[in-house]
């Protein structure tokens, strides 16, 4: 488990939980907590007990976004920062791509690269008074890390605009009403609800969980008679599954004894 002073890891109840703890830079997103991240995509891709993983953050800010005070674009050559960007790409898509479960819990503002984590998420909370904000135009760059790409997708052009090319904020339950955010919790119970959901989660069936997440990306980026393609070879799968006989079975113990 790599360990850094911005962020601390914690493995319960089949979860692990990222917590961002920066708050004197505003829990701007530093190398080690991006290497905590990809940590984390690793561990839960090798360890069977591990099956959800959540980030979250302590302070006002979720984060700030990514922190560029100690980077000078001018003295890296384009060439060193496409590929230093590429690297960042990959975190996002690996998140996207890990058949397990990620939830984003906002507890405050979410700005930047927070955001931009949040579309590679399969699941986003926010407290109350947290608030979403892409502010990549303003320093006369769009969002580039899924800023664009991920909320056009997620949210549709409407708002994506809003978002990425105003650069205007969303508030949690406008969040909430765009699709940007699954449910918004009161501040005082955020974390315990947001546990709750995961735990939830690593109780479902994991074969079927993991390619549900699968087939619903894949169905996103495909014509709808393909999608239902890979709807029955989904279920062609895990059907003929050990978890899927022993729930069937278990089902039908039940209604024979309501009986």
């Amino acid at each position: 488990m790599v360990a850094s002073s911005h962020a601390t890891v914690d493995d319960r109840d089949g979860v692990r939980t990222i917590t961002f703890d920066r708050q004197d830079k505003l829990n701007a997103i530093s190398p080690s907590m991006t290497e905590v991240l990809w940590d984390a995509v690793h561990a839960l891709r090798e360890r069977d007990d591990l099956r959800v993983l959540v980030i979250r953050a302590v302070g006002p800010y979720f984060t700030a976004g990514y922190d560029i005070t100690d980077i000078d674009e001018q003295e890296r050559p384009p060439s060193r920062y496409r590929n230093d960007y590429l690297e960042h790409h990959r975190l996002y898509d690996a998140m996207e791509e890990l058949d397990k479960p990620i939830i984003l819990a906002a507890q405050g503002k979410c700005f930047g690269a927070g955001v931009e984590m949040s579309g590679s998420c399969d699941f986003r909370f926010a407290a109350a008074d947290a608030i979403f904000k892409l502010p990549e135009i303003n320093l006369a760059v769009i969002a580039g890390s899924g800023g664009t790409s991920r909320m056009t997708r997620l949210l549709g052009q409407h708002w994506a605009k809003w978002l990425a090319m105003a650069g205007q904020p969303v508030d949690a339950q406008r969040a909430l009403m765009i699709g940007l955010v699954h449910d918004v919790y009161p501040a005082d119970e955020f974390h315990d609800r947001v546990h709750e959901f995961a735990v939830g989660l690593t109780r479902l069936p994991r074969e079927a969980l993991g390619l549900a997440k699968i087939a619903i990306n894949m169905c996103a980026n495909t014509d709808p008679a393909t999608a239902r393609d890979v709807e029955r070879l989904t279920n062609n799968v895990l059907v003929y599954g050990q978890e899927y006989k022993q729930r069937v079975a278990a089902f039908k113990e039940h209604s024979a004894r309501r009986r």
